[in-house]
């Protein structure tokens, strides 16, 4: 279905690192075809069928995009289409407009049956950009919430195996190098187009290095899962920071990383930070009992954690949260925020052709957030969602 013509106005524009005040943005058919500054906008509001919004001196940002996410508003993205949709609705509502749909360790035959189910959703549904396998390739000694009698080493039949099933469709893969057959997997998903994320590893600096070297690009919720960043061991996270064409997820909902840490990154990876919700059924839905994959888990304040073990179990974060977090709490500069919101995991997933910025040609997908960034509207593909 087309979307409608519609200019935005009077709002300040921040997009690719920078802010145009007194800006506007036109779209029309899914697609940004002008912008500019001042009252330029009114020639354009006498257009037939033009949608005028009014943006009361906000600030209007690209889509938020979410690159690790595995579901929100009570609802999984394994569980199928009807809870995909819920899961989604309640993330667009926040200021999402597209998602890669992550899907937990899970036995190989369920891992196939999930990835078509997405597969045939992403083909359905444009906001929807692929799936995001966390596993099964993963180190039981940084599991996670990651049922260990369901991970494994990645061996030739079984990434044939998952390859075949997404059709194409798999955007990102996490896996842990340092296992048998790691790199050679790492080459095989990266041969296919798909961005390969170290994570949930056991790998020192010389080995993340190597998958980094290999074609990996990014890393999997930095710090989480994997040995820390010593000064003499600097491991994943110092070889990521070191290498410039990885892209390091962070979330930052004050539990997974320390707000001075999240600094540092910032600082040690400008333009590479892609800020990610690891979301879970409980994101939009309130504390009580879940599941994660195969495991349950218990939601108390806001914060997920494995009912057996205590593990971190994903959060309950929204990415509209996460902006305003990193602004109003952790002093990141609002244009260098928004990057890790929009351009960053666009480019990190192979999308920066198309999504992450409010320029002509790219996807009219928008949200005009108030003086205190709370949401206030929210564009996808041009349709109006909230």
């Amino acid at each position: 279905m087309k979307s409608g013509r519609c200019v935005i106005h009077s709002v300040s524009v921040v997009s690719g690192g920078t802010v145009l005040d007194d800006g506007w943005v036109e779209f029309d058919d899914g697609r940004i075809i002008a912008t500019g500054s001042g009252g330029s906008w009114r020639v354009l509001a006498g257009l037939e069928a033009a949608e005028v919004v009014d943006g009361g001196e906000g600030w209007l940002t690209p889509g938020l995009i979410d690159i690790h996410s595995h579901g929100g508003g009570g609802a999984s993205f394994e569980d199928g289409p009807d809870s995909v949709a819920a899961a989604l609705a309640m993330h667009r509502y926040h200021g999402t407009t597209r998602s890669v749909l992550s899907l937990v360790t899970a036995d190989l035959e369920q891992l196939k049956r999930r990835l078509g189910a997405v597969a045939d959703l992403t083909a359905e549904d444009e906001t929807i950009l692929g799936s995001h396998l966390e596993g099964p390739f993963l180190n039981p000694r940084h599991k996670g919430a990651h049922d260990p009698s369901l991970l494994r080493n990645a061996d030739c039949a079984a990434v044939e195996a998952l390859l075949e099933a997404g059709r194409g469709t798999i955007c990102q893969i996490t896996l842990a190098p340092e296992l048998p057959g790691g790199i050679r997997a790492v080459s095989s998903f990266v041969e296919e187009g798909i961005a390969v994320a170290v994570g949930h590893t056991d790998a020192d600096y010389a080995t993340a290095r190597e998958a980094f070297d290999a074609g990996a690009s990014i890393l999997t919720h930095a710090f989480n899962a994997m040995n820390g960043l010593h000064h003499r061991e600097p491991g994943p996270v110092g070889a990521a920071m070191g290498t410039p064409h990885v892209t390091l997820e962070v979330v930052n909902d004050g539990v997974h990383v320390h707000s001075d840490v999240v600094r540092i990154a910032f600082d040690a990876a400008p333009g590479r930070i892609a800020l990610v919700t690891d979301a879970m059924a409980a994101a939009g839905a309130g504390d009580g009992d879940y599941r994660l994959g195969s495991l349950a888990v218990t939601v108390s304040g806001g914060v997920a954690r494995l009912t057996n073990g205590g593990a971190i179990a994903g959060s309950t974060l929204t990415l509209d949260a996460s902006l305003r977090r990193a602004v109003q709490q952790l002093g990141i500069a609002l244009p260098a925020a928004v990057q890790a919101l929009t351009e960053t995991p666009a480019r990190a997933v192979g999308r920066s052709r198309d999504l992450g910025r409010l320029d002509p040609g790219f996807a009219a997908d928008a949200v005009l957030l108030d003086a205190g960034l709370g949401v206030k509207k929210v564009w996808a593909a041009g349709h109006r969602v909230r």
